[in-house]
């Protein structure tokens, strides 16, 4: 997951932007010092946890996906998984199916990591 934030830096923003904001949530509590809130503020979370944390479930991200617009589905026949991504997929009727659902969901974080990229890439222009 590591190389996605690398290769895709416009949706690695959006996605470290998503767990920094995650974890400062649940770091403003009353009975934690003010100065450890801004040591944690200052420190950041870099790629290597952002990819750990990713790697270890895909579907967290699927909120992120939601709030910029792509739609992720996953699908289940005879115990096997495939997924869509919405618009994109919308009239796509064809799937790759896989033998596990944590294989399907990275494989659609994947394309929905660049999906994303391309989508904010071209907001920018």
């Amino acid at each position: 997951m590591l190389e996605l934030l690398q290769k895709y830096p416009e949706a690695g923003k959006v996605v470290k932007s998503y767990y920094l904001d995650l974890m400062l949530s649940t770091i403003n509590n009353e009975n934690l010092p003010e100065d450890f809130k801004d040591h944690v503020r200052a420190q950041g979370i870099d790629d290597d946890k952002i990819a750990t944390i990713v790697g270890s479930s895909p579907r967290n991200l699927f909120d992120v996906f939601d709030e910029n617009g792509i739609f992720i589905e996953i699908s289940v026949s005879n115990n096997d998984f495939s997924y869509k991504i919405y618009p994109r997929d919308q009239d796509f009727l064809d799937v790759n199916w896989y033998p596990y659902r944590k294989i399907a969901e990275e494989l659609a974080v994947k394309e929905a990591f660049k999906l994303l990229n391309e989508k904010l890439c071209q907001t920018e222009s």
